[in-house]
């Protein structure tokens, strides 16, 4: 099973599974903290990400699981692992941004629905 954890940043430069972003250096600098999740045998499987402002506002970004761990509660462990870091050091609220089909996923892991925005910029 794999268990959430954030140790220093991982030692690849990218999740290791197509189709996952690569770029980690600049974005992790900037993070509040990170949780990664790895099987017994240590193989990376899992991650989110969490920025925040500064202040009582924490966000999460890039929550990812491997999709042959999917479904086995990984996504849900790196969630509440990044929740309860979030509230740790003093966050008042912690937001995610998520297309439709993961509103369920996002309920199950204790987000309520709001109204917000979305400007692209590119």
């Amino acid at each position: 099973m794999a268990r959430p954890r954030r140790p220093g940043p991982p030692a690849r430069s990218g999740l290791g599974w197509p189709g996952r972003w690569l770029g980690w250096a600049a974005v992790l600098e900037r993070s509040l903290t990170w949780v990664t999740a790895h099987t017994d045998a240590g193989e990376l499987i899992g991650f989110v990400n969490v920025a925040w402002d500064g202040g009582v506002h924490a966000f999460l970004l890039d929550t990812t699981v491997h999709p042959d761990h999917g479904r086995r509660g990984v996504g849900t462990g790196l969630v509440r692992r990044a929740a309860e870091a979030s509230r740790g050091r003093g966050l008042e609220w912690l937001h995610v941004d998520y297309e439709p089909h993961l509103a369920g996923f996002y309920a199950g892991c204790g987000f309520g629905p709001t109204g917000a925005g979305l400007l692209r910029l590119g």
